[in-house]
């Protein structure tokens, strides 16, 4: 049986209060340290499903009530964003800031290769924000990596989206490999019980963040998978972030519907992040 969320809550501030992580390349969003407001990039815009996660993606969703179609990549009218200045020749974007590039694509979606290389041009130009983005399309990291990649730049965070068993041993598998930094590994929407412990050695892991779908036919979010999660990075000495409960969410064997506004506040109030 499902229920409402009552004014009894899920979860009661204080039960279990860990220090949140304090890197800023990592950090918690929407803000940086210090209150600076996280800063957004969109190159292109448009995304094309690539996996089960992608069911319910609300980019597509919000597109198609504006008549958007979220299939058709463009490049966007503020491509050089990051470049931009005020009329007293300082930055737009200011240093110290994270950038979350491609909030409504993915940086590594195919029709945006001809443009990728000029965008990693304008991340090298500055070294002084922090870039951060998620991907589904690990596989297709190296097309297009600018030629003094190297080690990878330091001012660069790639989280990998898995959302399930399946992805994860195929992503992670990659991932693993490549020659990133900073790296996330980011299981929303978490879709079944995720088992990353062979992964969660490497030291370039700094993240792992959790959270359910959000949509009227999400589909369920058990919150003991998140606990298992937890404990993963625990035991291995990562930091984790519960980001958000699902639409449908399981606790204690009992099925929630929540409302949009509580799927971020409940999670917060669960206080278990590392």
């Amino acid at each position: 049986m499902e229920e409402e969320l009552s004014e009894a809550d899920l979860f009661y501030y204080g039960t279990i209060c860990h220090k949140p992580a304090d890197d800023p390349a990592i950090g918690r969003q929407p803000q940086n340290h210090g209150g600076e407001i996280m800063a957004f990039w969109t190159p292109w815009r448009g995304c094309h499903r690539q996996s089960e996660g992608c069911r319910y993606c609300y980019i597509h969703k919000g597109n198609a009530r504006r008549g958007v179609d979220t299939d058709k990549i463009v490049r966007s009218e503020r491509f050089n964003a990051p470049l931009e200045k005020k009329a007293n020749d300082e930055w737009k974007m200011k240093s110290g800031q994270i950038v979350y590039v491609c909030f409504t694509s993915d940086f590594f979606v195919e029709d945006a290769d001809p443009w990728r290389a000029e965008a990693w041009q304008i991340i090298r130009q500055r070294p002084d924000l922090h870039f951060l983005f998620l991907t589904k399309r690990i596989e297709r990291f190296s097309i297009g990596l600018p030629d003094d990649w190297g080690a990878g730049y330091p001012n660069v965070t790639i989280g990998c989206t898995v959302e399930n068993q399946r992805r994860a041993d195929e992503r992670l598998a990659l991932f693993a490999s490549l020659p990133i930094v900073h790296k996330n590994i980011i299981c929303q929407p978490m879709l079944e019980a995720i088992d990353l412990e062979k992964w969660l050695d490497d030291e370039s892991i700094e993240l792992v963040v959790a959270g359910g779908e959000s949509d009227r036919c999400a589909r369920p979010l058990d919150y003991a998978w998140i606990l298992d999660l937890r404990a993963q990075c625990e035991r291995h000495h990562k930091h984790f972030e519960f980001r958000q409960c699902g639409t449908h969410f399981i606790k204690d064997g009992r099925l929630y519907t929540l409302p949009v506004k509580e799927l971020t506040r409940q999670a917060r109030k669960a206080a278990i992040n590392l």
